[in-house]
């Protein structure tokens, strides 16, 4: 598997003013690998390959934009192109068989802009602790140049690089770096599993069949997400749709970087937590578009797609991989409201049996009281019950979750 780093680059102006280029060329590129896919999609039906794109660009028109690029990089960013064409072709399939809802639109233009460009890990050379990016043969006939140099990082090393991209977000721009990560196999015990159920103030609750839970807080994510919203409101009032300024580009950055900063921790918590206690297996419940169709009022609406949890969970499976825990995504109805302690029958939405009833009941926000008259934390509850929908098919022991890790969970803050 692959991993990648992303470092943010403080140019001087000649530098800046270069990636600025590089960035909108890219942009322009990308443009003319779309007309030609596109003119080729509505005359024959059929997507042109990445081959045929680097060919007709390439060798055969020359392309203005495609000399202004090294090889490789054009060649990256007409991949790009071919691959979105595909990943089309194949959702149009899936939406004909019924897998997905909505059908998919044909890749468009980009409006301007900035965008990624991408160099291979052999095009870039290492010279006295800089990084040499190669340009094209345009540049160096228009301007001068024939490469570009930014500092490399002394965590990486350069031969185990398989891509370098420059991604240009905010007015900011980054080198993120690409790389090969070996798979780490320590000892767990695939019986064991933390089973995770997300929400806003309690962003992840987890809780185990080996007696141990926690809460990872969401509190301060979600008073984050209101700052930038009240300054971005305070700062485009009365202003025209479009607007947009430099100190809106600033806020929203530093936003952006907040909540990458926060998934990362938040991650890193719970695989950690799965490492130390050798849980082999984690289970995640997850209801696919839940954020399309959100009715809570606009308030709650607002702060409940702002949260990153999708991102969350994807880099969460991303570890997981890298680490060997088996990743379990499974539908969360009826988890918060079925009692576990009660082993309450968990249908599945839209299946419910007549005349199904909890046993237990959520006597207050948080707090959740069982046909034995236990109070326990909701959320751990909810969690609990993630693992009995899986239980079966997985092979999971449930005795070990225990009253206490049902009530008292630990709070961690991010």
């Amino acid at each position: 598997m692959f991993g990648c780093q992303q470092n943010l680059i403080s140019p001087d102006v000649d530098t800046k003013a270069i990636l600025e280029f590089l960035c909108s060329e890219a942009v322009k590129l990308s443009n003319c690998g779309t007309y030609y896919a596109r003119q080729l999609f509505f005359k024959t039906g059929k997507i042109p390959s990445r081959a045929d794109l680097h060919k007709v660009l390439g060798t055969e028109n020359q392309n203005l934009h495609y000399q202004a690029f090294y090889s490789d990089t054009a060649q990256q960013i007409l991949t790009s192109v071919a691959e979105s064409f595909k990943s089309y072709v194949g959702l149009i399939k899936a939406y004909r068989k019924g897998t997905i809802a909505k059908r998919p639109k044909l890749p468009n233009y980009r409006q301007g802009g900035l965008t990624v460009a991408t160099f291979t890990g052999r095009s870039v050379k290492l010279k006295d602790g800089m990084l040499r990016f190669p340009l094209g043969s345009k540049v160096k006939t228009w301007f001068g140049l024939d490469a570009f140099y930014l500092p490399m990082p002394s965590n990486l090393d350069h031969k185990a690089i398989r891509e370098y991209r420059i991604l240009p977000r905010n007015g900011c721009f980054y080198l993120e770096f690409v790389y090969k990560v070996e798979v780490e196999k320590p000892e767990l015990d695939s019986s064991n599993a933390l089973m995770i159920d997300h929400g806003m103030n309690n962003w992840l609750t987890c809780i185990s069949n080996v007696g141990t839970s926690f809460i990872v807080d969401g509190l301060w994510l979600k008073s984050a997400n209101q700052f930038y919203n009240k300054r971005v409101a305070t700062l485009m009032e009365g202003k025209p749709n479009g607007y947009w300024t430099r100190k809106l580009a600033s806020i929203t950055e530093k936003r952006n970087r907040q909540m990458r900063d926060a998934i990362n921790k938040a991650a890193r918590i719970v695989v950690n937590h799965c490492l130390e206690n050798c849980l082999g297996k984690i289970v995640f419940g997850w209801n696919t578009g839940q954020k399309d169709g959100a009715n809570m009022g606009k308030k709650t609406n607002q702060k409940f797609v702002q949260i990153p949890t999708a991102r969350l969970k994807a880099r969460i499976a991303q570890l997981c991989e890298q680490y060997g825990i088996e990743f379990i995504e499974t539908e969360e109805s009826y988890t918060s409201k079925a009692s576990f302690v009660d082993r309450d029958i968990l249908p599945t939405f839209g299946a419910k049996p007549e005349g199904w009833k909890e046993s237990g009941k959520r006597v207050k926000r948080g707090l959740y009281r069982t046909a034995q008259g236990w109070l326990i934390n909701a959320d751990c509850n909810g969690a609990a019950n993630m693992a009995r929908k899986v239980a079966a098919i997985s092979g999971l022991n449930l005795d070990g979750v225990s009253r206490g890790a049902l009530a008292a969970p630990q709070r961690i803050k991010l």
